[in-house]
């Protein structure tokens, strides 16, 4: 059964997938070629007709599909992202609901990291709650409470995202989830312990550029508490046939919208009794 949620008064599913293997196969080379600069950078318009995934359930398979692909290029999946799940961030996206896309490990970094602004089409980086998972996650039920007891650390991230398509709207949101949703990795901080998740998430985060803030709002922004994005992820997962596994990090969603970022600098981003992380835009 596909994972289902209320959004907008209504059950939204991911739907069944029609698309034949050829069509999949294709155009999930063609999104790891984008992926690895392969040939091709961004931008890049819609995937060609025959090739466009017709519905999520069509993106997550062209997704798992280009998994193996993308990996030879930017190491082992290592964990998952929760994209589109504040106001903030639903507002800017025009996306009213939950995507998720794949981590790589060696874009997956730790402190501080730093990246070149002529390496990206557009450069953005969101301020958002990670976890580690632990033990016995994987048989865990998919309810904030039982999840949070499978849950080793908490960190503040940084996610590193990048518009790789012309224009999404055109692209379609099915070809963005098989795109990993934006991804290009994230930046990590020191662990903390899980109890901060124990309550409401009342606690706030906020991002600097060059020491100025530029965007804050709660963790509970993110679909109103992180555990809730995690929750959400476990079942979608549990329906694909890929569980959550000890040792991933999941980014669960950023509690305000992106950073653009345009020029050199530095962004630090933080929540309360979380620490700090930090990219360096050079």
């Amino acid at each position: 059964m596909m994972p289902a949620m209320i959004v907008g008064g209504r059950l939204w599913t991911e739907r069944g997938t029609g698309m034949k293997e050829e069509a999949r196969r294709e155009a999930a080379r063609l999104i790891a070629d984008l992926r690895l600069r392969r040939g091709i950078r961004p931008p890049r318009g819609a995937l060609p007709p025959e090739l466009r995934p017709a519905d999520l359930a069509e993106g997550y398979a062209v997704q798992a599909e280009a998994r193996g692909l993308i990996a030879a290029g930017l190491g082992r999946p290592a964990g998952w992202k929760v994209g589109s799940t504040s106001p903030g961030m639903q507002a800017f996206l025009g996306i009213p609901y939950p995507c998720a896309g794949t981590l790589y490990a060696n874009r997956v970094r730790r402190g501080e990291a730093r990246v070149a602004l002529q390496d990206f089409f557009r450069l953005g980086l969101e301020c958002e709650v990670a976890v580690r998972l632990g033990p016995g996650i994987g048989g865990a039920e998919p309810e904030p409470a039982a999840l949070l007891r499978h849950v080793e650390a908490v960190m503040t991230s940084i996610e590193i995202v990048e518009w790789r398509w012309a224009e999404d709207a055109e692209a379609g949101v099915a070809t963005l989830v098989a795109d990993d949703f934006f991804s290009a990795g994230c930046v990590l901080g020191p662990d903390a312990d899980p109890v901060c998740l124990a309550g409401d998430a009342g606690f706030s985060g906020r991002m600097r550029l060059d020491g100025v803030e530029r965007l804050a709002g709660p963790a509970s922004a993110i679909l109103g508490h992180p555990l809730r994005s995690l929750a959400w992820l476990a079942e979608h997962l549990r329906a694909q046939g890929t569980p959550l596994a000890p040792g991933e990090v999941v980014t669960l969603g950023a509690v305000a919208a992106p950073l653009v970022v345009e020029a050199p600098g530095r962004v630090v981003a933080s929540f309360d009794g979380l620490g700090e992380v930090a990219v360096v835009v050079t």
